[in-house]
C-alpha cells in the first residue's frame, strides 16, 4: 500500500488491486477512512481529524486518479 501524502496526522494511502469505485483510504493515530476520489464522498469512517488531507486531495485529483490506476490496473 504505497503512501500517496504524509500530514502531520495522518497520511493518504492507495492499495493496489483494490475495489472499485476508485477510492484512498485516510489513516492516522486511532482513525481511518475511505474517500472516493470522483466526490470526495466519505464512503466509511470519519475525516473530521483529517482536513488538512482531505484538502489536499481536493487539490489533487488528477493525481490521485493517476496513482488509482497504475495501482489497480485489470487484465
Amino acid at each position: 500500500m504505497p503512501t500517496i501524502r504524509r500530514f502531520a496526522n495522518c497520511k493518504i494511502a492507495i492499495y493496489a488491486d483494490d475495489h472499485i469505485p476508485p477510492h484512498f483510504h485516510i489513516e492516522g493515530r486511532d482513525f481511518r477512512a475511505v474517500v472516493e476520489i470522483e466526490t470526495l464522498s466519505i464512503r466509511a469512517g470519519d475525516v473530521r481529524r483529517a482536513a488538512e488531507a482531505m484538502q489536499w486531495a481536493s487539490s489533487n485529483i488528477d493525481a490521485l486518479r493517476a496513482e488509482w490506476a497504475r495501482l489497480n490496473q485489470r487484465g
